[in-house]
């Protein structure tokens, strides 16, 4: 089982940036792939980036992909979502996942632990 826990989000103005990070404690973090994904109000949840175990593969939303960049610090047992260019549309709950393997997918079964999550504001 994984712990995790959310942190960095806030009030933005539309063309600024945010970085979210998510430790976590539990597993070896560098055994698995991390994910983040999204909930807008009214929305189902949506995927939004996902990093492999060592960071060498990176899969993102279409809606993202350019403004949004994803890492990770396995020595820190943390992930990171940088987020720029943001947009009212940005506007969510945040949530990190930790992968059922090192490989990371796009489908919330590919995921086995959530973390609370974290409110992205974005006003036009």
């Amino acid at each position: 089982q994984v712990q995790l826990v959310e942190s960095g989000g806030g009030l933005v103005q539309a063309g600024g940036s945010l970085r979210l990070s998510c430790a976590a404690s539990g597993r070896t973090f560098s055994s698995y792939a991390m994910g983040w994904f999204r909930q807008a109000p009214g929305k189902e949840r949506e995927f939004v980036a996902a990093i492999s175990w060592g960071g060498a593969i990176t899969y993102y939303a279409d809606s993202v992909k350019g403004r949004f960049t994803i890492s990770r610090d396995n020595a820190k047992n943390t992930v990171y979502l940088q987020m720029n260019s943001l947009k009212p549309e940005d506007t969510a709950v945040y949530y990190c996942a930790a992968g059922r393997r090192g490989r990371p997918g796009s489908n919330d079964n590919d995921f086995g632990s959530w973390g609370q999550g974290t409110q992205v504001t974005v006003s036009s």
